[in-house]
């Protein structure tokens, strides 16, 4: 039986609600159970990604340091879209590193964070059997 394609999409910012790390977390339990799964961030859901969060000033835990584990997972697949970026003056040198070694490739490292334009999310969208929205 051929592995069902799981994404899992943020449109939410990373606080103020539960949806992001959430998503998060059920992301690495599937990966955990070696399911194929692509995360894409649209909306306020860039914001999730950002480098440096501060949360001090909130009273919220910053869980973003566990993106980072995300390649440990074997999760490569991270789209964010540009024209959300866009909106928001943020490009991808505003993104966190996300990476993940290719045993493809000699176990080189790679970027795990692609962005893409609207029409090719789309596309992305298409090829998947179960859409998880956050």
């Amino acid at each position: 039986m051929a592995t069902k394609k799981f994404l899992y999409v943020n449109r939410t910012a990373p606080h103020g609600s539960i949806y992001a790390q959430e998503s998060l977390e059920v992301v690495l339990i599937a990966a955990a159970f070696e399911q194929d799964v692509s995360l894409a961030f649209i909306d306020d859901g860039v914001y999730q990604l950002m480098q440096n969060q501060d949360t001090s000033g909130i009273g919220s835990k910053n869980f973003s340091p566990t993106y980072k584990a995300l390649g440990d997972y074997d999760v490569s697949k991270i789209y964010v879209e540009q024209e959300s970026l866009e909106l928001r003056g943020l490009g991808k040198d505003d993104l966190m590193p996300l990476t993940y070694e290719d045993e493809d490739d000699d176990w080189a490292e790679k970027d795990s964070i692609h962005v893409v334009s609207s029409k090719e999310l789309a596309e992305i969208i298409d090829q998947q059997d179960v859409i998880l929205n956050f």
